[in-house]
């Protein structure tokens, strides 16, 4: 089947160093900005963020040198080993749209550290390659997004007329991830998903890709745009556990990823889920008597678990 094409309208870039600059004045425009965005499209750039490119390009450094490891090597750290979502997935081992083809990618995860409060699992610590430097690069970059994820929040909570250190005790030990991405080319002829068509599980997505392409967002209307890279910026996205605390009025865009360019595609994402314990539930001013709580409260611990067994063979019951 013939992957359709996709529309190329723009995705808003916003700047957001008001929003880190400490105004107020600047921190409700920047916020106002993102309310927009989440309302609408539920993806956006953002410039102005801060993170140092030499900080980025080193993490992409040791990203390349972590998958052209042998196999074996990179098998020996296998996520299949850790129920809290830390270490290595290979090509086949993720099926993020249960109705296409296993997701051709590689994949590397951190978490946070020290451990010892996850939503499931206690102590199932992240896995280290034998690479120089590695690990530290990764959790200096992992913290940079961490409170730049922090950050974002003080936007959602101002946007929500929320106070501004609304849900500063719900994402203090959140259940974040750091993960590395490479997904080899498609064939014209297989057209298989690098990434299935999803939606992201927490609050939001901090995603930084190199300059081959292939991420694509579902428009409201079904068509399909390319989320193109711009150099200098992340792109953001709402998940499903931000979607449900505003009541639908944030929005978790489905996207996917086709690698057609003919090139190895690498990214680098931070998923920013909050605390295992962090209950989801309708927030103030977001319900209504015309618009009542549509979803029931749920944990995010196990919002995120039940996700996570859906997506992994390994984590499925046999019965499944």
């Amino acid at each position: 089947m013939a992957l359709p094409p996709a529309d190329t309208p723009d995705l808003p870039v916003i700047d957001i160093a008001p929003l880190l600059s400490g105004s107020p004045e600047g921190a409700r425009a920047v916020a106002r900005r993102i309310g927009d965005a989440c309302r609408s499209v539920g993806f956006f750039y953002i410039a102005g963020h801060g993170v140092p490119q030499p900080q980025i390009d080193a993490v992409y450094a040791h990203s390349r040198a972590f998958f052209d490891l042998p196999l074996r090597d990179k098998t020996a750290l296998t996520i299949s080993r850790s129920m809290n979502n830390r270490g290595y997935a290979g090509i086949d081992d993720e099926s993020l749209d249960p109705d296409a083809p296993a997701d051709l990618k590689e994949a590397f995860n951190v978490g946070r550290e020290p451990e010892g409060d996850e939503a499931f699992a206690p102590g199932d610590g992240n896995q280290w390659p034998d690479l120089p430097d590695f690990r530290d690069a990764m959790l200096a970059y992992y913290t940079a997004m961490r409170r730049l994820g922090e950050e974002l929040h003080r936007a959602f909570a101002l946007d929500l007329d929320l106070p501004e250190d609304f849900f500063a005790t719900s994402i203090d030990r959140p259940l974040a991830t750091l993960r590395l991405l490479r997904y080899p080319p498609a064939t014209a002829e297989e057209e298989r998903p690098g990434a299935g068509t999803h939606t992201d599980y927490g609050n939001i997505t901090i995603l930084s890709q190199d300059m081959t392409g292939g991420l694509q967002v579902c428009l409201r209307d079904g068509r399909w745009l390319d989320a193109t890279p711009i150099a200098g910026t992340f792109i953001c996205n709402i998940g499903d556990c931000l979607m449900r605390w505003s009541n639908d009025i944030y929005t978790s865009t489905p996207h996917r990823v086709f690698n057609t360019g003919g090139k190895v595609r690498h990214s680098v994402v931070f998923f920013f889920d909050p605390n295992a314990d962090a209950c989801i539930a309708c927030l103030p001013h977001c319900a209504s008597a015309e618009r009542p709580a549509r979803y029931a409260p749920v944990l995010a611990g196990d919002y995120l678990k039940q996700k996570l067994d859906a997506t992994y063979a390994f984590r499925k019951s046999p019965e499944a």
